[in-house]
Formats: structure tokens, sequence, C-alpha cells
């Protein structure tokens, strides 16, 4: 979503990197692009005023004037003005008080509501909570269907409303309900209109003053920019809510909601929706947010990603195969289905510190596709051939091939990549990472 915001920003620090000793006109110039970047990602224009006039103030001051490297100071200073402006620091959900604790999810039809309200629940399960659906919109029956079906999917107790249901009624019998099945957080998925309007805005009311939420989240497309702070501003002034989830964050809009959200309202965002699957809702963090937008990566979302996918005692089991260079073509499987998860090869590689700026990373195009038709090679494999990968000879590989619609050459490839895989982890396994160094000079 902020590539091209990344791009102009980081085309701006390069400029004033270049400079060597900063002056005011240099400092001028630098945050007039800024500016208009900032604009052009559709940040609203009193957040951008505002946004401008600390920076410079900071940046005329000793410690970027009389620095060694004033543009390394610069960078730093955006960068702690960015994380400042979006909220500083995570703001946790509000669970608090009698259980079971509830949170009511608020925001206009097409948001994403129900399934953001499936993908709350994935959440608070991995944190250990014991979540219960409850669909409240008796308007669509189809999101009463879809909850129901998510809930069945991911193993979670739904509530039974009907569209003869009155929601303020679902969501106060959904407290008893949710005691009965061991459950401690209920999770309201309430109505939305194409508009605010006065009777959406009444029944909500209704809900918040029988139900008392622990916490009302107010479920925001991110691809609707300005229009999503306008939305929070009303939905706010009415219900107080307690923050915001941005949905579609992995879509190609501007950004603008995310950097002026909390700025305008005051509420911050909460989560992050980055993907499609359930598994696909981020805490939002402020500070890591700003490091992405900066082209510094965000190592800290990176490992909590592989820790939520990682197995372990796999892990272990795996650092043994490859200490004695026994890594099979079904480890690495194993291996490439874990790193999938954790989403799209190049997401994960800008999260990689100094990547996102990389010109081969900017230029890099990965097929995803690849990574499916080399599992279904895999899987083409006996369990001997994934163990002894020597065994596979012409006849073999035509067999693979065809079980995993592919062609002989696809099954060649990959047999010569893992070959030369192997190579290089028994280099390392006999010289270390040195020995490791020399082998792949000519490449």
């Amino acid at each position: 979503m902020f590539d091209n915001l990344s791009n102009k920003l980081n085309s701006v620090f390069k400029k004033l990197k270049g400079q060597g000793k900063l002056s005011e006109k240099n400092i001028e110039e630098g945050m007039r692009e800024v500016r208009m970047a900032l604009l052009e990602a559709d940040v609203h224009y009193k957040v951008v005023k505002q946004f401008i006039s600390d920076i410079k103030a900071r940046s005329l001051g000793a410690e970027v004037l009389e620095s060694l490297t004033p543009g390394q100071q610069v960078i730093k200073i955006v960068n702690e003005t960015l994380t400042d402006l979006m909220g500083a620091k995570h703001e946790e959900l509000q669970l608090s008080g009698p259980e079971p604790a509830s949170v009511m999810l608020v925001g206009l039809q097409g948001s994403g509501k129900t399934t953001t309200a499936g993908k709350l629940a994935v959440f608070l399960k991995k944190q250990g909570k014991k979540p219960y659906l409850v669909p409240a919109d008796v308007y669509r029956p189809a999101a009463i269907d879809q909850l129901q079906k998510l809930g069945e999917q991911l193993e979670i107790p739904v509530f039974s409303s009907t569209t003869q249901m009155d929601p303020v009624d679902i969501c106060h019998n959904a407290r008893a309900a949710a005691l009965d099945a061991g459950c401690d957080t209920l999770i309201f998925d309430t109505a939305g209109r194409l508009h605010v309007d006065e009777e959406l805005m009444t029944e909500l009311d209704r809900i918040k003053e029988t139900a008392g939420p622990s916490d009302i989240l107010l479920v925001a497309d991110a691809m609707t920019g300005q229009d999503a702070v306008n939305i929070a501003r009303s939905f706010d002034s009415r219900l107080d809510i307690g923050g915001i989830i941005l949905t579609k964050m992995d879509g190609d809009a501007r950004g603008g909601a995310a950097l002026s959200i909390k700025a305008v309202t005051g509420k911050p965002v909460k989560f992050i929706g980055v993907g499609e699957k359930l598994e696909d809702l981020e805490p939002f963090h402020p500070d890591r947010m700003s490091s992405r937008i900066l082209g510094m990566g965000d190592v800290l979302t990176l490992i909590e990603k592989a820790q939520d996918m990682v197995d372990e005692k796999k892990a272990l089991e795996l650092e043994q195969k490859l200490k004695k260079s026994q890594f099979s073509l079904e480890d690495f499987r194993d291996q490439m289905v874990q790193i999938r998860k954790m989403g799209s090869i190049k997401d994960i590689l800008k999260m990689i510190p100094g990547m996102a700026n990389n010109k081969q990373m900017k230029n890099l195009n990965v097929d995803e596709r690849e990574f499916v038709r080399i599992e279904a090679i895999i899987n083409s494999m006996t369990p001997k051939e994934r163990h002894q990968h020597t065994i596979i000879n012409g006849s073999r590989r035509k067999r693979i091939a065809k079980g995993s619609g592919t062609r002989v050459q696809d099954v060649n490839k990959l047999l010569k990549s893992y070959a030369q895989m192997l190579k290089m982890l028994k280099k390392i396994n006999k010289g270390g990472m040195r020995s490791l160094g020399r082998g792949m000079l000519p490449f």
C-alpha cells in the first residue's frame, strides 16, 4: 500500500544524505517534496501541515545542523514524527471487566466486518482466549450464514441468530449462551448501512447500552482513504469508539487513512487486515509501520510471524538434519509451506532491513505459482524418492511430471536446484560460512 510513498520519501532522503552539511534551504526543499508525497498519499491536509511543521522545527535545530551525519538525523526525526502521527505505540484490545468480555464491531456495509469478526476470533484464540461469535446483522441473511460457516471452519461457537430476532436481544442473550459454552470473549458482528444514518446509530446505541461492550472497534476500508477518516469521526461522535480496524491494507490504495486517522479522530488503529486469509489480521504497531514506510524493514513482525508458523520441535529436528546434511525433499517442501503461510515472498523480504530500497528487490517479480508447482512435484514422488533423490531416473521423472501436471524440465530444474543446495549445506558443515563464501564467488 505504501510503495509509492516509500519510494518518494527515500528519494528525498537520498538527496539530503548526499548534501553533506545541510542548510535551511536544503531542508525547506526536502520538506516541500515530503509534503507533496504525503498529499499524493491522500493524507489529510491539516495533518500534513502539522507534520511538516514539526519536522522542520526539529530539523533546523542544533541536533541536525551541527551533526556529522545531518541527512541521517533528518531521517531519524521523520521516523519518530511519523510514529507519533500514527499513535506512538500499539494500543491493546480492551477486554477488562467481568467475563465474558465483549468486542462490538461496527462499520458500513462492505467494510469487511463479518470476515474481520472471524479474523479477530482467530487472533484471540491464539492469545489463549475462548471467543464466541455473535451474528447481530439481521438485515442481511448472508451475514448470519457467513459467520456460522466461519465458526464451523474455525471450530468456534456461534450464537444461533435468525433474521426474525431483535439485534439488541441477540447481543443481550448471547452473554448467557457464551458462558454456557465456556467462552470468555464475545464478538458482536453488528449491522451496517451504505452510509451513516440515524436508524443505524440508534440501534448501535441500544446495543451498546444493553450489552455494555468492553471495546467498540470501527471496521473501516483503508481503500476509501479520507472517507474512512470521516466515517471514523461520525461513528466516534455517537458511540465513543475505542479504536479502528483498517481492512484491505494489502491493497494498492495510497494509505492516507492509516496515516491520518489517529491525528484526526484521536482514536488509535488497533489492527490491520493484510490479506484474505483468516490469519491475516495484525496488531497495528505505529513504530513498525513507520519503519516499513521508510524502507527500514520490520524485523519484529517478521519474527512474530515465524514464531506463529514454526513448530519448535520440528525446528529442532530440522536443525539436526541440516547439521548432518540430511535435508530431504520432504523437508524442503515442509519448510516452503511454512514460509508461504507467513505471506508472499516479496512482502517477507520487505521486512528485512535494507531490502525495501534494494534495486534488485524493486525489480523482483516473484511468481508465487512456482511454489505451487514445486509442492505438486514433490507430492507426486514416492516417500523413498523424497528421501533418496538420486534414484529418480528418466522414467521416474516422466511419472512425477505427469502426476504433478508439470513438464519433465520442471522436475529436472527442481532436482538440480535441490542438489546445489545440498552441496552448499555440506560446505557449511565442513568449513563454515567462510568456505560457503568461497564456493559462492562465481555466482
